[in-house]
């Protein structure tokens, strides 16, 4: 049973690992047999979440490679620089994200909505773009893009965020179509409430808070390393039957 979930001799580029939920895949990655590729915008954050990782496992899992999601230059180099240093990158997690704005969607500048839409939806097609053809070529590899459950449903203080995260699923569906005869699976990962810092704005207001917890069947809200398990799942063989789809992980809020 455990080499269905073993990632040895895989490459795995993960954005936004630097903290939060993308630094717990890396680790759970990493931890599973994959070397990963750690990419965030600041180099010192980067650097460091490498030591951290290559420290616990007592080996060089992690290397760095900083990039900015909004810069197509940007993840041009790192898909490079993966490329160069691996020969192959076998799965992909598209984790990074921005919301610069809360508050009903009414309130918003144009520059803010265009700023999420950028970097949430077209930053993930151009790294799948940059990644795709050389899985698609050896007829093997994974994509994940964590998306949310604010996909799912509405909200009134991050609407624009929740637009593109729903269109972060059909990105998937459709990719999944085009890319699965050649041996390449597209999936999402939906988290609920998770305590990080990107989703401070939520947990640290009482109201939000207390509303995610009793809307909960675990009534708690998550940890980071609660959605790392389903992104080693879809990038094992564990996960090789599973294709377009959003795996809900929320502690049961939604079937409330």
């Amino acid at each position: 049973m455990g080499n269905l979930f073993d990632l040895s001799g895989q490459v795995a580029v993960i954005t936004g690992s630097s903290r939060g939920i993308g630094k717990a895949i890396a680790y759970r990655m990493a931890e599973h047999g994959a070397n990963v590729v750690i990419s965030s915008r600041k180099a010192d954050a980067c650097a460091g979440a490498v030591a951290e990782i290559n420290a616990a496992l007592g080996r060089e899992a992690a290397v760095a490679c900083p990039a900015n999601i909004s810069s197509k230059a940007d993840l041009e180099r790192l898909a490079d620089f993966a490329l160069g240093r691996f020969g192959r990158v076998d799965a992909l997690v598209c984790n990074a994200a921005s919301n610069p704005y809360f508050g009903p969607m009414a309130g918003i500048a144009d520059e803010q909505f265009v700023k999420i839409l950028m970097n949430n939806i077209v930053s993930n097609h151009w790294l799948i773009q940059l990644l795709a053809p050389q899985m698609r070529e050896r007829g093997r590899g994974s994509i994940t893009v964590i998306s949310s459950v604010g996909a799912l449903k509405a909200s009134t203080v991050i609407g624009a965020y929740n637009i593109s995260k729903a269109a972060d699923l059909q990105l998937v569906r459709n990719l999944a179509a085009e890319f699965g005869s050649r041996g390449v699976r597209v999936n999402a990962i939906c988290p609920g409430l998770i305590k990080t810092d990107f989703a401070r704005a939520l947990w640290e207001n009482p109201a939000i808070l207390d509303q995610a917890v009793a809307q909960s069947c675990l009534k708690r809200i998550g940890m980071p390393d609660e959605i790392a398990g389903m992104a080693v799942f879809l990038a094992s063989e564990a996960g090789a039957f599973a294709t377009g789809q959003a795996f809900v992980i929320d502690g049961g809020a939604t079937i409330v």
